[in-house]
């Protein structure tokens, strides 16, 4: 079975009210619908980073995230994660303010998952982070979205 990291943008928009603003709502909707349909497709994985940045925020919304991923399985965060998202922030262009965005990166490559759900999928910035995990002896998931999986 194919795997699947889970970041907190999946499931902040997962556990959201309902948006006003249309790309939001289109990213709710692509969200639940993969959540619901296709989910069990997939094994899925977090991270104690996922937690961490989803128990920030309103109490009872940062609940709701959290009683989301009690049902996800946790991936370890290790030196040699670690190291690998150093790494990305030293060499790619992931800026320094994004340090918890190359972890999340450097888990998944890691822990060889299949794919990394992210919202903000950036394809000016995949082909560098590629070659960097890949050269570090890793491989490198495939970032995409839940509309991306929908079908699959």
């Amino acid at each position: 079975m194919k795997t699947v990291y889970i970041e907190t943008s999946i499931i902040s928009y997962l556990t959201a009210r309902p948006s006003k603003n249309l790309i939001a709502v289109a990213r709710q909707q692509q969200t639940w619908e993969w959540w619901d349909i296709y989910r069990q497709n997939y094994t899925l994985f977090s991270s104690n980073l996922v937690i961490a940045e989803a128990s920030q925020g309103d109490t009872k919304r940062s609940q709701e995230r959290l009683d989301v991923l009690r049902e996800i399985e946790r991936l370890d965060i290790n030196t040699a994660c670690e190291e690998l998202g150093e790494k990305l922030i030293v060499h790619s262009p992931i800026p320094d303010n994004a340090q918890d965005d190359a972890l999340h990166i450097a888990i998944a490559s890691y822990h060889a998952v299949d794919f990394n759900f992210k919202h903000l999928a950036n394809a000016h910035l995949i082909p560098k982070v590629r070659t960097i995990v890949e050269n570090s002896g890793y491989q490198f998931p495939q970032i995409c979205t839940p509309e991306e999986l929908i079908g699959e």
